[in-house]
């Protein structure tokens, strides 16, 4: 019955470091792109540049004030 046991306890042990690990891993990559967004306005203005259209300042502006409310939005949904 000890191995039985023990085998029990290490399937338990396994399946909660899992479970833990994923959780873990979700918050530190949110928390990570939150202060680290992925796009910035020089990427931003390569891309519409790479579009042909030309980039105004006021056009950069408006845009990631409109991606920025949109990630609010959804972070308010979770």
């Amino acid at each position: 019955m000890n191995t039985g046991l023990a085998i029990v306890l290490i399937v338990v042990a396994l399946i909660a470091g899992l479970v833990g690990g994923f959780f873990i891993a979700k918050k530190y990559m949110m928390d990570y792109f939150k202060n680290n967004p992925p796009i910035n306005e020089d990427t931003l203005r390569m891309l519409m540049m790479q579009m042909g259209q030309k980039p105004s300042e006021k056009k950069i502006r408006q845009m990631m004030a409109s991606m920025k409310v949109q990630s609010e939005k959804q972070n308010k949904k979770k």
